[in-house]
């Protein structure tokens, strides 16, 4: 397997950190494109092993951090809090619409794909459907634990968060409070009738479409998942649910190793992805 590091420059100037990973042996002309979640980044725990087990099994592979993510030139740490902090949803959706353009005209090593498929996790799954449901060169989407709603606070937090100004999560593994300007909760609020409504984004779908979710997802309980199966065309989605494991599959940071449940989410993904996309692996 070869990586190669690319840094991107925007429509909005942003700097993006991506990573192009591929088999130069390989004969496969499809591209699998990573997308990170809330408090996630390219380089967490089962990203790089999930990329290289892709390789593996014939695939292109692009993974990429959100511009405002937070994980600035340490790539592993939340050094760039100033920018997390003015993060959106609607930011997040030109991004990847961007990194799917690109890849298709070739940006990587010149490769032009044939076929782009979409891996998401958690809030980057849903992003990753509404880009799948305005991006005509998307042919395969498949979402882990994606969330049904971004509009995940109660009245009074919302409340507070219009009145101060920001809103504070804590990071329980870093221990540090991220702020979140009234920008985002004003980006959700204003969108999520329509170019940020996951329900009209997964009606308008018409490419495959795999979920999976752990049935012990107390971060976004699989009611989500089945919320969004129940939108969903039913003869191009099939949706699994992996048992006795929560969001991220028993999967930890740093990366400490693969284990059974995980295993099945990526044996189920590569499985969805040969079979959704037409891909002549050698």
């Amino acid at each position: 397997m070869i990586k190669n590091n690319f840094t991107y420059n925007s429509i909005k100037a942003n700097k993006i950190n991506i990573d192009f990973f591929f088999n130069s042996e390989s004969e496969c002309r499809c591209l699998i494109i990573l997308v990170h979640g809330f408090k996630g980044f390219k380089d967490w725990g089962f990203f790089p092993f999930t990329a290289e087990y892709l390789v593996k099994n014939g695939f292109n592979v692009v993974s990429f951090n959100f511009s405002h993510n937070g994980v600035g030139k340490s790539l592993t740490e939340f050094d760039e809090l100033e920018k997390f902090e003015k993060n959106t949803i609607s930011l997040e959706l030109e991004e990847l619409n961007e990194i799917i353009n690109i890849s298709k005209d070739g940006y990587f090593n010149n490769f032009k794909p044939d076929y782009i498929g979409l891996l998401g996790h958690s809030r980057g799954a849903s992003v990753s459907i509404l880009a799948a449901s305005i991006n005509n060169f998307v042919n395969s989407l498949c979402c882990w634990a994606p969330v049904s709603k971004f509009d995940r606070y109660t009245e009074r937090q919302k409340s507070i968060w219009k009145e101060v100004g920001y809103f504070e999560v804590l990071n329980t593994r870093t221990n540090q409070l991220m702020r979140m300007s009234v920008d985002l909760l004003n980006d959700i609020e204003l969108n999520k009738d329509e170019k940020l409504s996951i329900e009209k984004a997964v009606k308008k779908l018409n490419i495959p479409f795999l979920i999976i979710h752990g049935d012990q997802d107390l971060t976004v309980p699989v009611r989500e998942s089945e919320l969004i199966y129940q939108w969903s065309n039913k003869n191009q989605t099939k949706f699994e649910i992996i048992e006795s494991t929560g969001h991220t599959f028993d999967i930890v940071h740093p990366f400490s190793g693969s284990n059974k449940k995980f295993d099945r989410v990526l044996n189920l993904t590569v499985d969805f992805f040969i079979n959704s996309l037409n891909c002549n692996k050698k």
